[in-house]
């Protein structure tokens, strides 16, 4: 797991095939060298690591710009570890809990549901209609976020509607660490929901 401990974090298009404009896109917000050294210690520095060649990719700023669009608030990114299993990662979510009493806004971006290629066919064949395997799970996850079931949530992808929504699992991980920060007392709502390009979950998941 790798923290940006940059003083300044550079903008990252990490993408292929979008318009120039997202390209174009900058995001200077500041970053937290002292929170990214707590980050890393709070997850052991074991199996986490400060790096300071990497910056916000588009999964952080394509988010914040919209909702601090002066960038004015420290942002420190927390990679994904694709070796490890979902339950991990719902681990560190728990492990990173505490942030939350000292002021620190967790947040996971991604979609419920992310299968690119069937969302892109449809712009070609003007099918809207959301597939039942999106809206299946769609359903499900927020069930289940809001049963706090935790076992649903790091099994999700198993399931044959889990595999249809993610075929990659980079869109869904972080949720789970968003769950693993939250504790049973905390309210969870859903502030926006509906589909995109037919397949796209656009819900929002607000905890707290």
């Amino acid at each position: 797991t790798f923290v940006t401990g940059n003083e300044r974090p550079e903008t990252i298009h990490d993408f292929g095939g979008f318009p120039r404009a997202l390209y174009e896109m900058h995001y200077p917000a500041p970053g937290d060298v002292a929170l990214a050294r707590r980050i890393a210690t709070l997850l052991e520095r074991s199996r986490a690591e400060v790096r300071l060649d990497w910056g916000l990719d588009h999964g952080t700023w394509s988010v914040l710009h919209h909702l601090r669009p002066g960038a004015d608030v420290p942002v420190v990114q927390v990679s994904l570890d694709g070796r490890l299993a979902p339950e991990g990662h719902i681990a560190l979510g728990r492990t990173l809990a505490s942030l939350r009493d000292e002021g620190v806004l967790i947040m996971g971006s991604g979609n419920v549901t992310h299968n690119l290629r069937h969302a892109m066919s449809t712009l070609a064949s003007g099918d809207v209609a959301s597939p039942d395997w999106a809206t299946t799970f769609d359903t499900a996850v927020a069930r289940a976020l809001e049963d706090r079931d935790m076992r649903y949530l790091a099994g999700a992808l198993d399931r044959n509607e889990g595999r249809l929504s993610h075929p990659t699992p980079d869109h869904y991980f972080p949720l789970l660490y968003v769950a693993g920060a939250a504790t049973t007392a905390d309210e969870v709502r859903f502030p926006v929901t509906g589909f995109d390009l037919s397949s796209l979950s656009m819900r929002s998941v607000l905890i707290g």
